[in-house]
């Protein structure tokens, strides 16, 4: 472990488990992404604890979490779901100080957060969001991570959400379920072009937008820890050959040029949807000279909507205020619940 650690911010989601370590001064000292795919049980989850307690050491420390996983449908309700993550961390973890963040809330004692579950579920879009408003005195923050995509207005260094919970900021749209990485193909469009006709994709959990962003080369290092929708490697052939089967034929019937062209297709669906998704927000009342800060492992496709509205883009990384680092591939952009969570526990200590 850097023995520089102080804060250790924990992001417990359905898919993965992101844990960012920061020094007394506020500097990203390690930052890991394990995949704990929670669908299939706890085991990987609690695998994943102990390993990074082992590779780091982590005692002394003050960690802060927060958590998604609670959706997951191995659990009756949410109020279950939470209640058994900050269980399984606390018999990890053992007389550790702990910090569960609440939303505005803030930070509760495992004990306490059980009991308020309701703002303790699904509040790491909260955090990452506080964190940038101390940063940047507006912007339109879009977070695209592997599977779903938050979109926060911030204002005067102010958030301002108008959902607060996944259920009325799905109504909001400020959460929508679409990323670059788990999203099932026949969610980002209905049909495709292909041999001069629109073949309309099956209703199969084929292919992935890992596929899709694979083929068109985004995909960005280390950000697909999962498995593929068939469980076959992650190659481009094999993406091919997903792809191809959402469209009810097999790879073999077209060449590597036209299955990339129907990956940038899905791609743009993407962009398109994300568009009309920052116009819904805009109409709110955001000025027109308002950046988008683009966040997660799909940022790249903030900056392609950034583009296609003719607004400013910046890289969301409230650290980088502090470090002066290369922010285009920080961990920092890419994790940020998990550094936030950290970094505001840092505030509060």
């Amino acid at each position: 472990m850097p023995s520089e650690v102080r804060y250790v911010g924990w992001d417990i989601g359905g898919a993965h488990l992101k844990v960012a370590m920061l020094d007394a001064n506020g500097r990203l000292c390690a930052a890991r992404t394990l995949s704990t795919p929670l669908w299939k049980g706890t085991d990987a989850l609690v695998e994943s604890f102990h390993e990074a307690r082992t590779t780091y050491g982590l005692q002394g420390v003050r960690h802060a979490v927060t958590m998604t996983g609670e959706l997951a449908d191995i659990f009756t309700d949410r109020a279950e779901g939470v209640r058994t993550l900050l269980n399984l961390f606390s018999d990890c973890f053992p007389q550790h100080s702990v910090g569960v963040y609440g939303g505005a809330l803030g930070f509760m004692e495992p004990g306490s957060a059980i009991q308020a579950f309701e703002s303790v579920a699904s509040a790491n879009w909260h955090a990452t969001a506080t964190l940038a408003a101390r940063c940047y005195p507006r912007g339109l923050l879009v977070d695209v991570g592997s599977t779903t995509t938050d979109l926060v207005w911030i204002q005067d260094g102010r958030v301002y959400a108008c959902g607060t919970n996944d259920h009325t900021r799905l109504a909001l749209g400020e959460l929508i379920y679409s990323g670059v990485v788990r999203t099932p193909v026949m969610k980002m469009a209905t049909a495709v072009p292909f041999r001069g006709v629109w073949v309309d994709l099956v209703a199969e959990h084929f292919a992935t937008a890992a596929d899709v962003y694979r083929l068109s080369g985004d995909l960005p290092e280390d950000s697909d820890l999962g498995m593929t929708a068939d469980g076959r490697d992650k190659t481009l052939a094999k993406s091919e050959a997903r792809l191809a089967r959402m469209l009810g034929t097999d790879a073999s019937n077209g060449s590597s040029a036209m299955w990339k062209a129907i990956a940038d297709y899905l791609a743009e669906c993407q962009v398109h949807r994300l568009t009309c998704a920052c116009q819904l927000q805009i109409s709110r009342g955001i000025s027109a000279d308002t950046p988008l800060l683009g966040a997660g492992i799909g940022r790249f496709l903030v900056e392609r909507v950034a583009r296609r509205l003719g607004m400013d883009y910046d890289v969301c990384d409230p650290l980088d205020d502090l470090r002066k680092a290369d922010f285009k591939t920080s961990l920092a952009a890419d994790m940020g619940p998990a550094v936030a969570v950290a970094y505001l526990m840092r505030e509060e200590a």
